[in-house]
């Protein structure tokens, strides 16, 4: 099993709602069980224009070897309508690999750790919130880094909902199933993941 952090954006549709479908997507994977989740946060676009994006953090094991975890994040990625007409395009959802283990890897299509994330509050300010001692190969402690993006905008969204959280003992709750974990093998969600609802409930 190894140990790997996913940075979760998007800026099109019902942002935030696609942002809890996808953790939701990720827990039903029989080869992943997701240990984290950070809050929403609400960040300006970085080189780019549109609409302001909502982000968050996961943290999980997997079995998947980097390759394949990059093939689902781009799966789940089309599941949800993304499409890339241009550089830094709007996107209904974008799902980078931040970290893999203690893994330094740099090919032309897989850079991690992702090669921009010390620079972007949306990716450090999330990642310290679940993991503040995380110690980010060739960079340091994460917690350490945050100073050079305070002046980045950046707002942690509120919010009594509670059908993100890891509960292992939440009672009464809605299994939701899709059609990526239709299409990758996947069995019911992980028993400390559950999801009352991801039609609206959430605020």
């Amino acid at each position: 099993m190894t140990v790997a952090y996913l940075g979760l954006g998007a800026n099109l549709g019902d942002a935030r709602q696609t942002l809890k479908d996808a953790v939701v997507c990720l827990a039903q994977q029989h080869t992943i069980t997701v240990l984290a989740k950070s809050s929403l946060y609400r960040t300006a676009p970085i080189d780019a224009g549109g609409d302001d994006y909502f982000n968050c953090v996961v943290k999980l094991d997997t079995t998947l070897p980097v390759r394949h975890l990059l093939a689902l994040c781009h799966k789940i990625e089309l599941h949800f309508g993304r499409e890339r007409p241009f550089r830094n395009a709007p996107r209904t959802l974008d799902l980078d690999i931040l970290l893999y283990g203690e893994q330094s890897i740099d090919e032309p299509d897989l850079i991690v750790p992702h090669p921009r994330m010390t620079e972007r509050a949306f990716a450090l300010v999330p990642l310290v919130e679940i993991e503040p001692t995380l110690i980010i190969p060739q960079h340091g402690r994460a917690d350490t880094l945050l100073a050079a993006v305070a002046g980045q905008r950046i707002e942690k969204m509120k919010s009594s909902c509670q059908c993100m959280a890891l509960d292992a003992d939440a009672g009464s709750t809605t299994a939701v199933t899709s059609d990526v974990a239709k299409d990758t093998g996947a069995g019911a969600l992980s028993a400390q993941y559950t999801s009352r609802d991801t039609k609206g409930r959430c605020s």
